[in-house]
């Protein structure tokens, strides 16, 4: 299974990583940075409309090499000029050919919240995200025990940064919401054999409360999807591939935004 391999690359790149940087120096890093204010994070996905999240990916699994050119600053300036509400860069390096590199310096150069969007399955890659620069992270329920989830999370909230709490189906959703989710994420692909369902997102949306913001992501790749997700009232749309794919990505953000 997919999601079992990559949860072993990582479990396996953090212990390399703890090798040479112990979590003790992270610790004494992240005292020197100041905290953000994660509840602006929150506020900004409650706003009225439909909020945009574009993604800095190189590569997935289920889709192979999306980028061969990867001018992954310029990508994530343009999506900062074209009025994206956040954007989310990948850091995963052996399936997805990400790098904390270019969440560091992407953070730097940008002027919206910053996902690191990884498997994060160890308080490191925590303290990893505060000093690159995030403002959130990625918690995803189908790899952490609910004790280890209500952990993350309030390690984050301490750090200053805001979760995103990845599900899939309705047990998933209970068990976010029940930990104390401030955010929710509904992954439309299956990530144990990779299909894609809109109705994923849609069947789910009532049972998430009005003041957590819902993010619909995966497989949206019209203006159709974007309207079905707004009359469903949804929050937000992380979007990977269609943008990455797209010539034009001020241009397909402009149109998915007057959809």
């Amino acid at each position: 299974m997919i999601l079992d391999k990559l949860v072993k690359a990582t479990q396996d790149r953090v212990k390399e990583e703890k090798a040479q940087e112990p979590l003790s120096e992270l610790k004494r890093q992240a005292d020197l940075i100041p905290n953000k204010n994660p509840q602006k994070v929150i506020d900004r996905f409650l706003k009225p409309g439909l909020h945009f999240i574009g993604e800095v990916k190189k590569a997935s699994p289920s889709k192979g090499l999306i980028a061969k050119d990867f001018p992954y600053l310029e990508i994530a300036t343009d999506y900062d000029n074209a009025g994206i509400d956040a954007i989310s860069v990948l850091t995963e390096p052996k399936f997805f050919q990400g790098n904390l590199t270019y969440l560091h310096e992407i953070t730097q150069k940008v002027n919206v919240p910053v996902l690191r969007k990884d498997f994060t399955i160890d308080p490191y890659m925590i303290y990893q995200a505060k000093i690159s620069g995030a403002s959130l992270i990625l918690l995803i329920v189908a790899i952490l025990p609910k004790e280890k989830l209500v952990e993350y999370l309030q390690l984050a909230e301490q750090l200053g940064l805001a979760a995103l709490v990845e599900v899939h189906n309705q047990d998933e959703l209970d068990i976010a919401l029940s930990a104390g989710a401030k955010i929710i994420g509904v992954n439309n692909r299956n990530l144990k054999d990779f299909t894609v369902d809109l109705n994923n997102s849609l069947n789910l949306r009532d049972q998430v409360p009005a003041n957590i913001p819902f993010i619909t992501e995966s497989g949206i790749k019209t203006t159709d999807d974007i309207r079905r997700l707004k009359a469903a009232n949804v929050n937000g749309v992380l979007i990977g591939e269609t943008f990455m794919r797209a010539d034009d990505k001020a241009a397909i953000i402009k149109k998915f935004k007057s959809a």
